[in-house]
């Protein structure tokens, strides 16, 4: 893995003129929309290993009736 993964393109505006933003690993700045954004790697998944849908706790009352 290298150490600085890049993003392709700008998940606001879909443009690919990114270019790292300050000295904060992970930051990057788009300059066709002017935005500034943070990505973060979270991890490896298991190859059979599914993700629970997520919920908000305004479901779950709803779920408890």
């Amino acid at each position: 893995m290298s150490e600085r993964l890049v993003p392709y393109s700008c998940p606001y505006c879909a443009d690919e003129d990114l270019r790292p933003h300050g000295a904060t690993h992970g930051t990057w700045e788009c300059r066709s929309c002017l935005r500034a954004f943070s990505l973060k790697f979270l991890g490896h998944l298991a190859p059979n290993q599914t993700t629970a849908p997520h919920t908000t706790a305004a479901q779950e009352g709803r779920n408890a009736r």
